[in-house]
């Protein structure tokens, strides 16, 4: 899909006609002004002594009407200072009250819109009431579950990104931080603030960013019986983003938010008082929004995974650049590996995991296995993790408590090729930031040659791969790198920056689907 940014002659002609609509406003003021000037002047002027004065008003034609010249020079000084106001996209006559975001705004005032690099990418920052990001932070205890090694409110440091990990003389540093997966929505946040295109004046703006902070909400409610309180703060938000006048332009459908969980986590089914999650993404205004998910419903029209944050926030292209060339030249050592645990055999998930397991078990001179069950501290450690992928030809990627990973993109970033066993743990899954041809970069074994193939299928099927291709599919997966990393806010982006971090992708696939929407849904001759 190509995208095609708002028209800049469809924009002209907006704030023309706001110009026109100005003036045509201004001159039946002054019109309406002069003409009961003119009325009052006539009437005290019958009230006069007709004898009183000497020159006859006849003699000078320009005395009739006292407030001709006046309107005349109004006019035309009013006119001027419209112009002016409507080439800086100022709207005087508006009935709508915006409101300011917060970081910088990063609008175009001065220039005319043939210039502006911003329009068709403008985004507006929803100012919410603090109770649905600013308080939830603010009592990180309440996200730290019992069973959490580190408290929740480390992993806030560093604008989200959490400790930072490796010393000075470490492989893993300055930009190297112990990431959280849950902190994805702090991090857009973070990264939205300083966005080359924030606009304060909402009606400028493509899209309309909510920073809610959905799934650390939920964490701190995750073990509440009680569903609607559990499900009072999505309802909440719904009905203040309804009183807002943004919301009425496109009845929200140019509104979108990030969750830093996976969607089953805010699809409760209605019928249901007792199941897991919130029902957040099924209220009926919430089906108007765009969500950014780390997994999201493979059924769902409006949702969208993007990549779990990694433990790489680099601050410019250099870097990124000097990672890959890091990677490139890596020495492999081991064929393949898995990090994870156990899961129950209930169900086809638990099934795959409990087979892998045992095939890298019994192929133990070719894969290493980093049990997280007896081995949490390491599994919890981004050192001891990138030091595995790194060392790996392949990572296996079998679901887990879902369909999707972190680990998948932490072996990416150690440019180890993802072995596959769902179609819907990445190929489905992030269609903005992963190509379509993914026997390029991955392999993907099905369930049943993985359960009938024999005790170690998984090594035949990568020693059958030609070393050539293997060189080739860990080159696509370096250059895959800049798409899933999360660049640090403040990032140096030189003018003329190719490199679109995950952010950048994100941010364009969600401008794409709702110009998408505005074109199809609110044509506009």
């Amino acid at each position: 899909m190509t995208f095609i940014p708002q028209s800049k002659n469809s924009s002209v002609r907006h704030h023309t006609k706001i110009f026109i609509n100005n003036i045509l406003f201004a001159c039946d003021f002054l019109t309406f002004f002069s003409l009961n000037f003119d009325m009052d002047h006539q009437i005290k002027n019958t009230m006069k002594n007709n004898n009183s004065s000497s020159v006859s008003i006849e003699n000078h034609p320009w005395k009739k009407k006292p407030t001709t010249l006046l309107l005349f020079l109004s006019l035309l000084s009013i006119s001027l200072l419209l112009l002016r106001l409507s080439q800086d996209k100022i709207i005087l006559i508006t009935t709508t009250k915006t409101t300011a975001t917060t970081g910088t705004d990063h609008q175009r005032s001065h220039k005319s819109s043939e210039d502006d690099t911003c329009l068709g990418r403008y985004i507006y920052i929803h100012n919410l009431p603090s109770r649905f990001n600013l308080e939830i932070i603010k009592d990180c205890k309440s996200i730290t579950r019992p069973k959490d090694k580190i408290s929740m409110c480390k992993y806030l440091d560093n604008s989200g990104f959490g400790p930072l990990i490796g010393g000075k003389s470490s492989d893993y540093s300055p930009s190297w931080y112990a990431t959280n997966q849950f902190m994805l929505e702090v991090i857009f946040h973070e990264k939205m603030k300083s966005y080359e295109c924030l606009t304060r004046n909402s009606s400028l703006a493509s899209a309309i960013y909510v920073p809610y902070y959905a799934g650390l909400d939920f964490r701190r409610h995750l073990r509440r019986r009680n569903v609607a309180a559990r499900d009072a703060a999505g309802k909440e938000l719904v009905k203040w983003l309804k009183k807002q006048p943004q919301w009425k332009d496109m009845s929200g459908k140019n509104h979108f938010l990030v969750t830093g969980r996976i969607s089953r986590d805010f699809r409760r089914n209605s019928g249901s008082r007792s199941a897991w999650g919130t029902n957040f993404m099924l209220l009926s205004e919430s089906l108007n929004l765009t969500f950014l998910s780390i997994e999201r419903s493979l059924t769902s029209h409006n949702e969208f995974a993007i990549p779990y944050p990694t433990y790489f926030h680099p601050t410019s292209t250099p870097e990124i650049l000097q990672w890959q060339e890091k990677i490139r030249l890596t020495n492999r050592t081991v064929l393949f590996s898995f990090a994870g645990a156990q899961r129950p055999s209930r169900n086809q998930n638990g099934v795959v995991r409990t087979e892998v397991i045992k095939q890298c078990k019994s192929s133990s001179k070719t894969c290493r296995f980093l049990d997280c069950d007896v081995n949490a501290n390491s599994c919890d450690d981004p050192i001891s993790l990138m030091k595995l992928f790194e060392s790996s030809t392949f990572c296996l990627q079998p679901p887990g408590d879902s369909l999707t990973r972190k680990s998948v993109f932490d072996s990416i970033l150690a440019g180890c090729i993802p072995v596959f066993f769902n179609q819907g743990s990445a190929y489905k899954q992030y269609l903005w930031h992963i190509p379509k041809n993914s026997s390029k970069y991955s392999v993907y074994i099905t369930v049943k040659e993985l359960r009938t193939g024999g005790k170690n299928k998984i090594e035949e099927i990568l020693r059958g791969i030609p070393n050539e291709r293997v060189v080739g599919m860990r080159e696509n997966v370096i250059r895959l790198i800049p798409k899933i990393v999360y660049a640090k806010p403040n990032r140096n982006k030189p003018d003329g920056e190719i490199l679109e971090d995950s952010f950048d992708v994100a941010v364009k696939g969600v401008l794409e689907r709702i110009e998408g929407i505005r074109r199809n849904e609110f044509k506009t001759d």
